[in-house]
């Protein structure tokens, strides 16, 4: 193995992939963007001159937005708002539009996701994946091109999926099925919404460690190295290059690009096997036992 190289690593921290103050102006809203993937990706749009709108649930996850990017540094406003909500959206996007205008840009980057095999999951369970995942993300797009649509001005949508929306998800089938409604949304409204001058795009991560991973993942994460062989990268990805491919997405740049999802993961979503492993079960993957009925 000392003949592969792997993906090599990117620009360092700091480095833009768009020219300086590409988004001088403009309001950014994300949601989700007080920890982790969003958080990366919120910084990235403030580097670029942005002006940042992070909605979010918990208090705690908007103050360390604050300190993200006020540190690039850049203006921001924090909103509490539970997208599963259409008026505490309205609400959000009155809040964005009296701090720095009308956002410019959407990124939909909440979501909710846990292991569970499907047996074991709950009707809550279930609805409060989907509620949050596709139901939070349609009213967060809907709210935002209503408003668009009412003042004549275009706009950019990303939403940030999943590759499992095309795979299935064993072990995640609420975030599986969710995630699969969000890249049909995203192939949908782009069509729809195009005529308007409003683009929508998704935005699909591979392997990307950061402070707000689920358990599953951080466990898979302390199993591994860096220089993973299971990965056709030889390597994880970096927070900055997904937030770079976040900004292009949503920049003049790439105007001509709509109704796409872009699936930032090192070729790792397309990696298959001459002859399959031996099936290992869900719930023996996680360690349960066999299936007992309530």
């Amino acid at each position: 193995m000392t003949d592969l190289l792997g993906l090599a690593d990117p620009p360092e921290e700091g480095s833009s992939a768009l020219p300086a103050g590409t988004y001088d102006g403009q309001t950014v809203l994300i949601t989700g963007g007080g920890t982790g993937l969003g958080r990366a990706i919120a910084v990235e749009f403030a580097r670029l001159g942005a002006s940042l709108v992070v909605a979010g649930r918990k208090a705690e996850h908007l103050e360390a937005a604050r300190a993200a990017i006020e540190a690039v540094p850049g203006p921001i406003e924090v909103v509490a708002c539970d997208i599963r909500d259409p008026e505490q959206i309205a609400a959000a996007f009155d809040q964005a539009t009296a701090a720095f205008g009308l956002p410019d840009v959407l990124i939909n980057n909440a979501a909710a996701n846990f292991p569970v095999p499907a047996e074991d999951m709950s009707p809550n369970a279930w609805r409060t994946v989907v509620d949050i995942t596709l139901n939070g993300t349609f009213f967060m797009a809907r709210e935002f091109a209503r408003r668009h649509l009412s003042q004549g001005t275009p706009g950019s949508i990303v939403n940030v999926g999943a590759s499992y929306a095309w795979t299935g998800g064993p072990g995640f089938a609420h975030s599986a099925a969710a995630k699969a409604g969000v890249k049909n949304m995203v192939e949908t409204l782009a069509v729809e919404w195009s005529p308007y001058g409003i683009s929508v795009n998704g935005l699909v991560p591979g392997m990307f460690p950061h402070e707000d991973m689920t358990a599953d993942i951080v466990e898979n994460m302390d199993r591994s190295r860096d220089k993973d062989v299971c990965q056709p990268a030889l390597r994880v990805g970096r927070l900055r290059e997904l937030g770079w491919a976040a900004t292009f997405l949503a920049s003049p740049y790439a105007r001509f690009i709509s109704g796409h999802t872009l699936v930032v993961d090192g070729a790792n979503w397309q990696r298959r096997l001459l002859t399959n492993p031996p099936v290992v079960t869900v719930r023996d993957q996680m360690g349960r036992g066999p299936f007992e009925p309530q």
